[in-house]
């Protein structure tokens, strides 16, 4: 059974907290009979907010939380007294993970940064105590403000993977093989189609202690732009990947059919996927001769790098480490001249 433990969708009920209302109250001590005002302001309710954290890689742990509170702001009190503010509610979620509004389905924003946090609902305001209005013209306010209510709001949290390669192909193509050969990830592994039904997250050790990230996106089929198969649910993954690496088995019955329809089902489903830096791994190069591989780059008519691998046999692995560091790392400056 795949593991189950990847979740990247969620509908929560969000409740923030109310504001605590302002006090209204006079100074009273001996000998000042008729003291002015002194309502302190009210505390400020609780908020819901979104933290993103690097070392989280699923949204599992909001799976069976399906209401989120936060507490209401003390009142306020007298001599100036504001009350206590409520305790906020900080979820910790992976990056990549987008907020939404689950009624109109606008997109509120994104975690994108290890330790970014936004508002998810703001908590209520406190209200203001009588000493705040207080005036040369009106030295004594009768009145006070009430707290504001807290908001509560259904909304959707959905993860991208964020990732520096992202693993495009057919359903045993052989990607989780590879996940398992260059990283500690344990993907479930078989040969029969969409063994892998949820994305796998590995780290790659590089050389000097560098390192990087690659996500198994379970396997495209033809028609997946259209919800076909695992469809839509899956290919939004794709868009959080900065490098895509294409798989293609050497034994397929047409190499280059095979990576002009992946290219054509990520175009179709949003072509500006089409930019990001792109290599095509032929896989499973354990099952041909070397002379074989000559006559495959002569027939494909592919302008991106190839290269052939074995997962099993570790053919190449190292080679493909190389391109693959060279390929992000050229990225990332290009990146950061923008």
């Amino acid at each position: 059974m795949a593991d189950q433990n990847f979740v990247d969708y969620v509908k929560i009920c969000c409740r923030s907290g109310a504001g605590g209302a302002g006090a209204l109250h006079f100074h009273r001590a001996k000998y000042i009979p008729k003291g002015g005002p002194d309502g302190g302001n009210g505390g400020k309710g609780g908020g819901i907010y979104l933290r993103g954290n690097r070392n989280v890689w699923t949204l599992l742990p909001l799976k069976y939380r399906k209401h989120v509170i936060a507490s209401e702001g003390k009142n306020g009190m007298y001599d100036n007294m504001t009350g206590a503010d409520g305790e906020d509610v900080i979820l910790e979620v992976p990056l990549g993970t987008v907020a939404r509004d689950a009624e109109s389905g606008e997109v509120h924003f994104e975690i994108t940064e290890d330790g970014e946090m936004r508002v998810l609902v703001e908590g209520g305001r406190g209200g203001k105590g009588n000493a705040h209005f207080k005036s040369a013209t009106h030295q004594t306010p009768r009145f006070a403000q009430p707290g504001e209510e807290g908001k509560e709001e259904w909304k959707i949290l959905e993860l991208k993977v964020l990732a520096d390669v992202g693993l495009v192909g057919f359903p045993n193509a052989g990607k989780s093989t590879l996940l398992a050969a260059v990283t500690a990830a344990k993907p479930e592994i078989a040969d029969y189609p969409f063994t892998t039904i949820t994305p796998n997250l590995g780290v790659v050790e590089y050389r000097e202690s560098r390192t990087f990230i690659i996500a198994d996106i379970p396997g495209i089929i033809e028609g997946a732009h259209s919800g076909k198969g695992l469809g839509l649910r899956f290919l939004k993954h794709i868009e959080r990947n900065a490098t895509l690496l294409f798989m293609v088995p050497c034994n397929a019955d047409n190499i280059q059919d095979a990576y002009d329809i992946l290219l054509e089902e990520l175009k179709l489903y949003n072509e500006e996927l089409l930019d990001k830096p792109k290599i095509l791994a032929i896989t499973k190069c354990d099952l041909i001769e070397k002379e074989m591989e000559a006559m495959i780059s002569a027939e494909l008519k592919i302008d991106i790098p190839i290269i052939f691998i074995s997962a099993v046999t570790e053919y190449h692995m190292m080679q493909l480490k190389d391109l693959l560091w060279k390929t992000i790392d050229r990225q990332k400056t290009l990146d950061s001249f923008e």
